[in-house]
């Protein structure tokens, strides 16, 4: 079987290193609008201004128009393709001339400040990058194939974060209905060898490690107070997300240039009023919190929720992975400035910060495992682990209860719909 024996391991290897050097633009991109968002902004600079609004207007025209396929993640056809393996139309949908679609508006994302990160596109360059090298691969191609694009996304964004165990637990969570060792093994091989070789730019958030003591007792109570926030908060993004794109999609599909003239005007005055804050996947807000510093307007909340809402229905390349733990990270920031609330040390916000984080993404997402494990990832505290799962499953099960279906969901649900039509 390929993966168990010493030849598929030393081609999961080799295939890593490729898909990893594949990933390098994404990363780039990411970092120009990191570096445009701290060099045009805070503040409406005219350069700042024009980018943001023409950025937009060109991202949702094209997005909607000549350039359609590459919109949102990418990851529905993965998702899809657990459900069901129509070949040809997987293979028109995950081939590289749609990531060639994507690229553009990846650029244009970047140069707008478009409020989603590269975790999807990452992941679906997987699953595109194994199922092109499946035609010209023998033992690739006697897998089957809902089992290699899953292997494919969860490597790819196991490597594009540089943590193997990450990309595996995404797969396992979201990505497979298939479990053990014949999808776990090879995402690891795969995402270890292209962790070692991807970029570590455009990754503000990734810290190189905390080392914190244990969580106090007497912050359990703080921890109890954002776990059932935030994760309320969380399935309330995915309400409120699901039946807003479910509106604006009609209007999009109708008139795209119109349509991305309001999106961008709304986008550019929500950039204006943040003082650029509610800019790019919130990594310049994250890092900071996940260290213990959330010093922004608590304001900054609203501004980032409003853009997040419009960037992701509007169909711009990206998921809610950063932007749900960006949200939860600023609640933190939020209960500081009530009255009477007593200030905390920085050990202790950042701390709760990456409880609020986890929670929230975990009430959006659904997946305990994965969230807890990417909030981990991003801090790099041990010590705090066991806390983040413990929150995660909390979340995901209290909201699980009345959420509904997750984003993935329900974009599986719409596209399995028009498939049968």
């Amino acid at each position: 079987m390929l993966g168990l024996s010493l030849g598929g391991v030393l081609l999961w290897l080799s295939l890593g290193f490729l898909l990893g050097f594949w990933e390098w633009p994404y990363q780039l991109l990411s970092e120009l609008g990191f570096e445009l968002q701290q060099r045009l902004w805070p503040g409406p600079t005219p350069l700042g201004v024009v980018l943001v609004f023409g950025g937009t207007v060109a991202l949702v025209g094209l997005a909607w128009g000549p350039l359609a396929r590459g919109r949102s993640g990418g990851l529905t056809p993965v998702l899809a393709a657990q459900q069901d393996s129509d070949q040809p139309a997987l293979q028109q949908v995950l081939s590289l001339k749609t990531q060639l679609y994507r690229l553009p508006l990846l650029v244009l994302t970047r140069l707008s400040g478009g409020t989603v990160g590269v975790e999807s596109p990452s992941a679906s360059l997987g699953a595109s990058f194994l199922l092109a090298c499946r035609s010209r691969c023998s033992p690739l191609a006697a897998l089957p194939l809902p089992l290699l694009l899953a292997i494919g996304g969860g490597a790819g964004l196991g490597a594009a974060f540089r943590s193997p165990l990450l990309g595996a637990a995404y797969a396992i969570e979201e990505l497979s209905r298939e479990k053990g060792l014949r999808l776990v093994l090879p995402t690891l091989l795969l995402a270890g060898t292209g962790a070692l070789v991807n970029s570590q730019l455009g990754q503000p958030a990734r810290l190189d490690g905390l080392r914190m003591d244990a969580l106090p007792l007497k912050l359990w109570p703080w921890v109890l107070l954002l776990t059932v926030l935030a994760s309320t908060l969380g399935g309330l993004f995915v309400r409120c997300l699901i039946p807003l794109s479910v509106c604006l999609t009609p209007w999009f599909k109708r008139t795209p240039w119109r349509s991305s003239l309001g999106i961008a005007l709304v986008l550019t005055l929500v950039a204006w009023l943040s003082g650029g804050l509610s800019l790019n996947d919130g990594g310049l807000l994250l890092g900071p919190a996940l260290a213990g510093s959330v010093t922004v307007p608590s304001a900054t909340l609203i501004w980032r929720w409003i853009a997040s809402l419009l960037s992701i229905a509007a169909g711009v390349p990206g998921g809610l992975m950063h932007d749900t733990m960006t949200l939860g990270s600023l609640l933190v920031g939020v209960l500081q400035s009530l009255p009477g609330v007593a200030p905390l040390p920085a050990t202790a916000i950042a701390q709760l910060a990456a409880v609020g984080a986890t929670a929230l993404f975990a009430g959006a997402n659904g997946t305990p495992l994965f969230c807890a494990l990417f909030v981990f990832t991003l801090q790099g505290d041990s010590a705090l682990l066991p806390v983040l799962l413990l929150v995660s499953a909390v979340s995901t099960a209290w909201v699980g209860m009345w959420r509904g279906p997750t984003w993935n969901e329900a974009q599986l649900e719409t596209a399995m719909a028009h498939h049968t039509r």
